[in-house]
């Protein structure tokens, strides 16, 4: 058994957590159990079989792996904050959606060797331990060997802090660019009694994607529930492709998109909750009766 600790109990880092405490012993810490959802992330955490730490200190104590799966905007303060907790027998693998730059400027905080660059290159949700890890570092190979021992889909990306997070960040060009552009398509295409006419092109052009079937509603769900959090991750992103001298026009576009359904959503007064199971019809419905 290996000791595990995850800053961050949200979507990611609940699953992955409750899938290791299967067989591991699993402490958990997350900046909202000291705040009005505390009784509900204490349930949460006594229903995955983990335990919930009453302070990060108390978190990191004995753990031999350290999971920061936090929010892209907190990702570098809490590594910052980790490090000065650890002891160099101890393993920060940093699996948060951040620029090449803001890893290796986490990694700085840390004693040599201790500091683990993770790019989650799928979703985590239905895969859990199945979900696709690149690691790098100088200790990418050993980590990647033990994490796969544990029952994930891990595999060595490099020696490089930042390399693994490279091919991250530039394939969320592509697949938050995607979800925000099927929002703002079918969105239009329903207010004009359009969408199947849509979709079936779309369909015809792209077979292989399932345009007519659950894809774009799967698209769209996912800017409905995490946009927020996405689009502080495309910010990242514009980093990027800046530290590259490259243009981030298009990303810059998708952070805002990213934020404006589900920031909408909350002016409303609509939760993704009331909306599951999830249908992008009948959110538009909702949306349209406040036009």
């Amino acid at each position: 058994m290996t000791t595990i600790t995850f800053i961050g109990y949200g979507e990611a880092g609940g699953i992955l957590a409750d899938a290791l405490a299967k067989e591991n012993p699993v402490t958990v810490w997350d900046c909202k159990f000291n705040g009005p959802e505390r009784d509900a992330m204490i349930m949460k955490a006594r229903q995955g079989g983990v335990r919930a730490a009453i302070s990060l200190a108390d978190a990191l104590t004995g753990a031999e792996l350290i999971f920061s799966t936090v929010t892209a905007g907190s990702a570098l303060d809490i590594a910052s904050q980790a490090a000065l907790l650890m002891t160099d027998k101890q393993y920060f693998l940093d699996l948060n959606s951040v620029a090449p730059q803001t890893k290796r400027q986490a990694a700085e905080c840390f004693k040599p060797g201790t500091y683990v660059d993770v790019a989650v290159m799928a979703p985590v949700p239905p895969g859990a331990l199945r979900t696709p890890l690149l690691i790098g570092g100088p200790q990418a190979q050993a980590i990647a060997e033990l994490l796969t021992a544990l029952g994930c889909h891990a595999r060595y990306g490099g020696n490089d802090i930042g390399s693994v997070s490279a091919i991250k960040m530039c394939r969320s060009v592509m697949i938050k660019g995607l979800e925000a552009l099927t929002a703002e398509c079918l969105f239009a295409a329903h207010q004009y009694g359009v969408e199947e006419a849509v979709l079936a092109s779309l369909h015809a052009s792209f077979p292989s994607l399932g345009w007519n079937d659950a894809f774009p509603g799967y698209l769209i769900s996912r800017v409905a529930e995490h946009g927020i959090r996405r689009s502080e991750e495309m910010e990242e992103v514009v980093k990027t492709l800046r530290d590259a001298a490259g243009e981030s026009v298009m990303s810059q576009a998708t952070a805002i998109a990213q934020r404006h359904l589900p920031e909408r959503m909350a002016a409303l007064g609509i939760t993704y909750a009331q909306l599951e199971p999830f249908n992008w019809k009948a959110l538009t419905a909702l949306l349209k009766e406040h036009i």
